[in-house]
């Protein structure tokens, strides 16, 4: 799995490939092993290059920040295969759009009932995959019409979870 990480202004592409102990982590061209735990809602346990981290993800408002110790980060995660697919679909911010689930998964939370205003981009749901949680976001501003999913479903790549009008 690749990913784009913005930390602040800072923009990094984040590879990780699951082994048999743990993680391998490509980060800036250097490569590592690491482990990482959820070990509580939104909270987990690094361990990487010999060092032990807790990370706990706070998202308000539809802005996400980790804090790891006594610092505090704001973050952006992309999936640029997701970000490929919303550039091929159609942008405008007219009719129903889709939020559909990107892997299977299993959904851990609900973040917007039926009926509620979104803007875009703030979190909808809320998934985990390979005991990563993701969250998927509004594709424009609107209001929540249909949800398909509830908390503890599992779901199948390609799965239409909620849609926005």
């Amino acid at each position: 799995m690749i990913y784009e990480v913005t930390i602040g202004e800072q923009t990094y592409q984040v590879e990780l490939v699951r082994t048999a102990v743990g993680w391998k982590c490509k980060l800036g061209g250097r490569e590592f092993a690491m482990d990482a735990v959820f070990i509580g809602n939104g909270v987990l346990s690094i361990l990487a290059l010999g060092k032990s981290f807790e990370a706990q993800q706070d998202t308000t408002a539809g802005a996400t920040t980790i804090v790891v110790g006594r610092r505090r980060f704001n973050v952006t995660v992309r999936d640029p295969r997701s970000l490929r697919s919303r550039s091929r679909s159609d942008t405008s911010g007219q009719g129903v759009k889709k939020l559909v689930a990107p892997m299977p998964g299993k959904v851990v939370r609900v973040l917007a009932e039926v009926g509620t205003p979104v803007d875009i981009g703030q979190a909808v749901l809320v998934i985990e995959a390979m005991k990563m949680q993701n969250e998927l976001k509004s594709p424009k501003k609107g209001r929540v019409s249909k949800l398909n999913v509830r908390e503890g479903a599992a779901v199948e790549a390609g799965q239409t979870l909620a849609e926005v009008e």
